[in-house]
This record gives structure tokens, sequence and C-alpha cells, in this order.
């Protein structure tokens, strides 16, 4: 019931929250592109050429065979490694070997079906605040790739006169070499749109509409749009070099392309057995301890139900593919997912999902539970007040009318002198304002500053 509660979207069509962002606050969106996104942002997955030699046929209803994101490579022993947060091995493969199990490895191709939704979005974004584009790519070939994405006989709607890719941007910046962008960056320079070549010299001009540059930097591409850290949401596929660094050196807002999510969504409600079946073995593994304390000599037999846990844990993990789950394995889960929750405000399978939210929308976070909130229920827990002293010491639990005749007592024999807040109470009102990223004063303070400005 919480769960539909919330989901109001087609999950695919969905922008995944880890951090509260309010659109209404964003004034520049930043859009990468370069040729691996030309499938990753449309397609829930990217065909991989070096797999094309094992394959023997291309199977439609196969799933994804290859995950790009959250592994790490051993350079010294050239292992492909999936570890999680804390650093612990999920799996591991040399080359095609794996330490354990087999698996049947097929690619599947789906098509690319845009249906104008890219212009569509860009000009939407270009109505409520200032778009961008930074890629390390050169402009002959940044200019191929995306006269493909453009290529449709109309241009935002229907009916509507086609327009130039570089129409939808108000900077372009090619040649960028992320992720020494985000740093001391490079110089900046023009590029002649003709001959694709850099004019000679650093420009130092006020930004220019249609014109593409090379080189530069973040504080560059700040200095141009005249936007600071929270102004810019900055729309990327790489967890290191783009979401990672844009966060920590700009503090940058964040949304992170994902296009194994699609393939993901589709693992977690088609699959829901497999997470049941894992959550009752280990209430069941619970129950086996739940009467035994440290005077205990017992000691229960849990083979069966380990090996069972396994079983389902591969099940899943073989259920999204070669490598498994791109966010878990089995209950625990990937450093990616921990890096993806850590550093991205946003995540969806496409950007493109933002065309299904208004550009006032206010993105909240879940409740993200520890595992003393996921476990315990709410009722109320008697303690031990001999056994757990410090357990009492809550401001709710004061007794006030207790602490009125302790005061009185004190200062009995001296009531000329009045000694200030002995007993303090517990604030009644807000004393504290967390940064919720919705505040209005501020924003209209934004709004006067740059008013004076103009």
């Amino acid at each position: 019931d919480h769960k539909r509660r919330f989901q109001i979207r087609d999950p695919v069509e969905e922008v995944l929250v880890n951090a509260q962002l309010s659109l209404c606050r964003v004034k520049r969106l930043h859009f990468q592109v370069h040729a691996e996104q030309i499938t990753c942002i449309f397609l829930p997955w990217q065909c991989r050429a070096l797999l094309l030699h094992t394959c023997t046929q291309v199977k439609s209803e196969c799933p994804s065979a290859q995950k790009k994101q959250g592994l790490v490579f051993d350079t010294h022993y050239g292992n492909l490694l999936k570890v999680d947060a804390y650093g612990n091995l999920l799996v591991c493969a040399h080359g095609f070997n794996f330490l354990r199990g087999s698996v049947s490895l097929c690619l599947t191709v789906l098509p690319s079906d845009l249906q104008g939704k890219l212009p569509l979005l860009l000009s939407r974004m270009n109505e409520v605040g200032k778009v961008f584009l930074v890629t390390n790519s050169d402009y002959k070939y940044t200019d191929k790739i995306m006269t493909y994405l453009f290529d449709f006989p109309h241009g935002p709607k229907p009916g509507s006169a086609h327009r130039p890719w570089q129409s939808y941007f108000d900077l372009i910046l090619v040649d960028a070499r992320k992720p020494l962008f985000f740093g001391e960056g490079t110089v900046l320079r023009q590029v002649d749109t003709v001959t694709g070549k850099l004019k000679i010299g650093t420009y130092t001009g006020p930004l220019q509409h249609g014109i593409v540059y090379s080189g530069g930097s973040s504080d560059t591409v700040c200095d141009l749009l005249g936007a600071k850290g929270k102004d810019i949401l900055y729309i990327g596929d790489h967890i290191f070099g783009d979401i990672l660094k844009s966060k920590k050196r700009q503090g940058w807002r964040t949304f992170l392309v994902i296009p194994e999510l699609a393939q993901e969504l589709h693992v977690w409600t088609d699959k829901s057995a497999l997470f049941e079946e894992l959550q009752s073995l280990d209430i069941f593994l619970a129950e086996l301890y739940k009467h035994l304390d440290s005077s205990s000599n017992e000691r229960p037999d849990i083979s069966s139900i380990q090996r069972r846990i396994k079983k389902v844990t591969h099940d899943m993990d073989m259920c999204y593919g070669m490598m498994g789950s791109l966010f878990r394995s089995g209950s625990r889960q990937t450093l990616f997912a921990s890096q993806v929750m850590r550093y991205a405000d946003l995540y969806a399978a496409s950007f493109i999902n933002l065309l299904y939210y208004p550009f006032s929308y206010l993105f909240r976070a879940a409740h993200v539970l520890m595992p003393h909130e996921s476990t315990v229920e709410h009722t109320h827990v008697d303690i031990n007040e001999k056994e757990s002293p410090m357990a009492t010491r809550n401001r709710t639990s004061v007794d006030f009318k207790d602490s009125d005749y302790k005061r009185h007592q004190l200062t009995r024999s001296i009531s000329e002198i009045k000694p200030p807040n002995l007993f303090p109470q517990a604030p009644q009102e807000i004393t504290h304002c967390h940064d919720e990223d919705d505040d209005e004063e501020e924003e209209e303070e934004e709004e006067e500053e740059e008013e004076e400005e103009e």
C-alpha cells in the first residue's frame, strides 16, 4: 500500500529521487551526448562488440548479456569484479570464466523509437532555462552524432519547421576532456563549424548563441551562463566522470542516466516471488535463533537454509544477465548502488523521463530506513531503567512539575537572585532549517538581485 501510494507514473517513465530537488529552481540544464548514448539514452541496454564472437544466434527474448556500469576492473590480475559498498567480492570473471555457475550468452536487439521526444523536451527546457551541451568528442564527430539524433522531418512539434541541432542549445562545448573539465580545465577556444578546426587564440568574449566552443572548464561554463552550483542540473551517464566529479567539485545538482534500469525494473516486478522467498528465508533463519542467548549450547542446523539462500540469490542474478543485477547481489547492494545513492540527486533509465514532469515539480526523496528502523515495528517497548539509564534521557520524558519544584528549592534561600535557565525546556518551535531546496524566500531574493543587475 505504501508503494502504491507514491507510484503515480509508469515505472519505466519515472525519475527516481535520492535527494530533494525542485525543478523550478534549476536555471541551467546540461545535456551530454556521445556515440554510445545513441543507444543508452533511448534503449534499455547496449550491444557489445566484444561479445559478438561468442554468440551463435540473436534471441529477442533474452535479457541483457552484459552490464556496462558498476563493475571494477582488476588491472593486476585482469579480472572483472562486482563488489559491494564495503569492498566485498560479489562476482568475479576472468574473460568469460566465472568462479562458479554457468551461463548461456545471448544478445537482444531492440528498435530505437525516438518519436520526436528529444527535440520536444529540449525546446521545453529552453523555455524555462538555459540548456548546454558538454562532450569530450571533437566537433566533427559530435556534429555527425547530433545530426543523426535530430534527424526528424519536423521541429519540436509535428507541423513545425525543422531546426538544426545547434539551435536547441545556449552553449555547446566540445573537447571538454572530462574529468579534467571539472578541475583546472583547458584553454577555451572557438570552433570553426565549417572546417571543424579551432580558431587561433583564447576566447574571452561573452556567450554567443550558435557558437561552438572547445575546451574550457566547469568554472568557465558557470561564468558564461551566469550560474552557480545549485542552479545547474547536470545530466550524464558516467558515475565517476560526470556525476561524482560535478557533485564534489562544483556542487551541481546531478541526474544519472542508467539505461540498465529498465531491465532492472522489469525483473523487480516480474520476479517478485524470488525477492519474497529470499525475505522469508531471512525471517526463518532469525526464528531459529529467536529463543537462544549467550548461555545456549545448542547450534541450529542452518546449512539447508544457507544452500537455499545461495540458490535463490543465483536465480535472481541470472534473471538480470551474466553479471547479475547492477544494484545488488541477493540482499547486498553493490558499490555502484551506493555511489548512485550518494552522488546522484536523480536517476532514471532515460533523461527523456523529465518530459513527464512539470518544470515546477518538487522531487522528494523516499524515506531511507536504517536497520534499527526497518526491523523494529512502531510499537511501545518497555525499557528497563536500571539496565539502560541512558535510554531515559529524552526531553519528552522530563517531569516539568518535578523540575519546577527543584528550581524553587534551589532559589528559596537566594530569592533576590534568579539564576537564568537552570533547567531549560525543550524548544517549542522550529529552531533549525534543513536545506530542502524549496525555500521560496531565498528564490525571491535571487530574482530581486538579478533584476537589480539588469
